[in-house]
């Protein structure tokens, strides 16, 4: 699944494409999981000018010019293409016709992505908005440090991938109890999360230009590396309900007081 620094440049990209166009037709292809008919979607947005298309969490959002809002989720296995044209895309769920002629074509093998109205933002605050007040409060839970930062009603655009990155920076082991985390840890974890999130959306801005569909994961330091950590570690691999974990040994374990 696409997390915040792919679904920041990929809604970046797209807004350069189609802000300030307007919808001409969507067409849905297989709508079966989609949460809004096809005659929802066409009276709701033919016809209308997008204003913008921004990120939300691990979401993109188009606003049209009248505040109308349409969400879409990638999912695990979604990808979004442009196309003039046919769209030649297999597994299309809906396609979507500007004025000027560029397209945009919302696919998926397992038809869980989905286009919908009217999105619910998760309660979770935005990665790149937490500050250590916020951080502290949600930290105080009996649980692994990592649970809470994949909980998107408690942080939002943070996935499987990142969270090992940004614990890795901050040299906190994954299995770490949070609310054992000390203040100087969590102070760090502050700094750590809008940095290599921000880091990573620039590194994948100026490698692949234009870029909207396709994770990048070649900049990831830990997460999907089987070899060494940059300094030196080897790293361990473990994997639990089909979710993957990547740690070494010199991130810190921090257990719950007897």
């Amino acid at each position: 699944m696409p997390e915040l620094p792919d679904v920041e440049i990929f809604s970046k990209n797209l807004d350069k494409v189609f802000a300030g166009k307007k919808l001409l037709k969507i067409k849905v292809v297989n709508g079966k999981k989609l949460p809004d008919t096809a005659r929802e979607l066409a009276k709701n947005l033919e016809g209308k000018k997008l204003k913008r298309i921004y990120r939300s969490g691990k979401e993109m959002r188009f606003e049209f010019s009248d505040g109308t809002l349409a969400g879409l989720h990638l999912m695990l296995t979604g990808d979004i293409f442009i196309f003039e044209g046919k769209n030649d895309h297999h597994s299309t769920i809906v396609e979507l016709y500007f004025e000027g002629g560029r397209n945009l074509a919302l696919t998926d093998r397992m038809r869980n992505a989905y286009f919908k109205l009217n999105p619910v933002d998760k309660e979770g605050v935005d990665a790149l908005e937490l500050d250590f007040k916020y951080l502290k409060k949600i930290l105080n839970k009996n649980t692994t440090i990592k649970n809470i930062m994949l909980d998107q009603d408690l942080i939002r655009g943070i996935g499987n991938g990142y969270s090992d990155e940004i614990l890795w920076e901050t040299r906190i082991s994954p299995y770490s109890v949070a609310s054992a985390i000390p203040d100087e840890k969590i102070r760090e974890l502050v700094k750590a999360i809008p940095k290599v999130l921000k880091e990573a959306t620039e590194k994948i801005d100026k490698a692949y230009p234009g870029r909207v569909n396709d994770e990048v994961k070649e900049f990831l330091k830990i997460h999907r590396r089987t070899d060494k950590s940059p300094t030196g570690y080897p790293i361990h691999v473990d994997e639990k309900g089909g979710r993957k974990t990547y740690y070494t040994d010199e991130q810190e374990l921090y257990k719950a007081k007897a």
